[in-house]
This record gives structure tokens, C-alpha cells and sequence, in this order.
């Protein structure tokens, strides 16, 4: 018998929307109507179409949703594929995959700072939406977001949405100045450190290696630990149940013990990641 975990199901992609020239945002629906299975904040799914390719996605939208949510940005054969797709178009989806971030655990009662470079803020959306949706267990909400232009701005209507809220700041930071931009420019571990965000924080940070690597630093200096900092390394993964071995760090499988660590744990790890 095949594993649960192994079986796909049949979604069917129920809305499209374009975020930025190269990310779409995909909703999908079981057959039936309903939500294609329970997740948590930071788990994966792999999404999969017979004859073109199979690749861990993660899962954008908040477990809060009734609904099922993948920012995809387009980067290879399946991805292209999912990219002129239209609604109605069936697709296989298991999951779903990976330890998700410590919600209620760890982020509970804590103010909570979101730092992310372009698609990186893709895994941190289910995240920041699940703790929006209970504003009573969770304290102040700061995102730090920032991409290469205006237009590469993931979901940057409903950030704008989320800044007016009362318990939520959102900052945003594009890399070069632009026509038609009044707002903050510079890159993003720079504006890190021109915020200087208080040290009562519980901070998660997603996005290009390089960014985090800069943002890591400016944060240590500013007096954040290494035990205050979370990420997710969804990247990684590859089968999602720690067969194939792509995803191993160390004594780590990312599938399996991740994607979401702390960056004291990560410290533990060999300098490969």
C-alpha cells in the first residue's frame, strides 16, 4: 500500500493572479470545493502535472483560509507550465510537507518582525496572515520587505492593506530609485539597520541567500540573537520525506527536520547552506 503522504490529490486551479511580471499567484480547489487538505504556517506542498515536472512549492495562503494558495514565480519547465495555465486546469498536490513555523509555541504573545527579499516573502504570507487572524495571541506585527523594483513587489496591494491595519507596520524598500516610487530605496539588510527595530522582537527572515547572510549580520549587531531569528530553507527540499537525500545538511534533512530552523540550529550545521 502507498503511503498517505505519498498519494497525490487532484486540485483544480480555481484563480489566477498576477503579482509581479515573473509570479502568479495560484488558488486551488479539491474537486469536491473544498480545501485540499489542512497545513500549517511554513509546510510545503508538491505540485505536480504528468509529462512536465514536479517541484515543493510553498504554501502561500494561512491555514485560517478555506482555501489553498501557491505564489509561483517562474524559473523553470513546470513553473513556465503553471504560468500560462488558465482556471479550471487540474493539477496533482500532496502534502502537506515539513515543520512549520512555531506559531503556537514559540511566536505566541510575542511582537513579530517579518524581514523578506523578493519571492522569499511568498513562505512568510501564511505566517503573517495566520497571526493577523489572531490579533488577540499575538503582539505587534513588523514587516520588512523589500525587491528589485516597484513592479517585482510581491502582493503589494494587499501589504499596502496590511499596513493599515492597527497591530501591523509595513515597510517597504525597493533596490534602485524609480519613477513614480516616493518610497524608501536601498536594499533590504540596510534598511534593516536604518529602522533599528526594538530588541523585544521574534524575528523571521526569508529570501536570497545573500540577503539573509547581510540581514543576519546587521541584526547581531543591532543586538538580536541568534535564538530570537527563524527561517525556512523550502528551497531545499526535494521528494519531501527524506528518501531522495538532495535536501541533507549534515545530519539534517531539511524535509524532514526543517524547512523552518532557528539560526542557532543552523549554526550547528556545516557552512553549506
Amino acid at each position: 500500500m502507498i503511503k498517505e503522504e505519498l498519494m497525490p490529490c487532484v486540485g483544480v486551479i480555481t484563480d489566477i493572479t498576477r503579482e509581479t511580471p515573473d509570479v502568479k499567484t495560484f488558488r486551488v480547489m479539491g474537486l469536491d470545493g473544498k480545501k485540499l487538505f489542512s497545513s500549517k504556517p511554513g509546510q510545503c506542498a508538491m505540485i505536480s502535472v504528468p509529462g512536465i515536472g514536479e517541484a515543493m512549492i510553498s504554501i502561500t495562503s494561512s491555514p485560517t483560509k478555506d482555501y489553498t494558495e501557491f505564489s509561483i514565480k517562474k524559473a523553470g519547465k513546470l513553473t513556465g507550465w503553471l504560468h500560462e495555465a488558465e482556471v479550471g486546469q487540474q493539477i496533482a498536490v500532496r502534502g502537506p510537507y515539513g515543520k512549520p513555523f512555531p506559531v503556537e509555541e514559540d511566536f505566541k504573545g510575542k511582537n513579530l518582525l517579518f524581514i523578506a527579499g523578493g519571492i522569499g516573502l511568498a513562505p512568510l504570507f501564511s505566517v503573517i496572515d495566520y497571526c493577523l487572524d489572531k490579533p488577540d495571541d499575538y503582539g505587534k506585527i513588523n514587516v520588512i520587505y523589500g525587491s528589485r523594483s516597484k513592479d517585482d513587489l510581491v502582493d503589494y496591494e494587499k501589504l499596502l492593506e496590511m499596513g493599515k491595519k492597527e497591530n501591523c507596520q509595513v515597510n517597504l524598500t525597493i533596490d534602485r530609485e524609480q519613477e513614480g516610487w516616493d518610497g524608501h530605496v536601498g536594499f533590504v539588510p540596510t534598511y534593516v539597520k536604518e529602522l533599528n527595530p526594538d530588541l523585544s522582537y521574534t524575528v523571521v527572515v526569508c529570501g536570497p541567500p545573500i540577503m539573509i547572510k547581510f540581514t543576519l549580520q546587521g541584526l547581531k549587531e543591532l543586538g538580536f540573537k541568534d535564538t530570537q531569528v527563524w527561517t525556512t530553507m523550502e528551497m531545499r527540499m526535494k521528494c519531501g520525506i527524506g528518501k531522495c537525500g538532495r535536501c541533507n545538511i549534515g545530519d539534517k534533512y531539511v524535509c524532514k527536520d526543517g524547512p523552518v530552523f532557528r539560526f542557532d540550529e543552523l549554526g550547528q550545521l556545516p557552512n553549506e547552506y
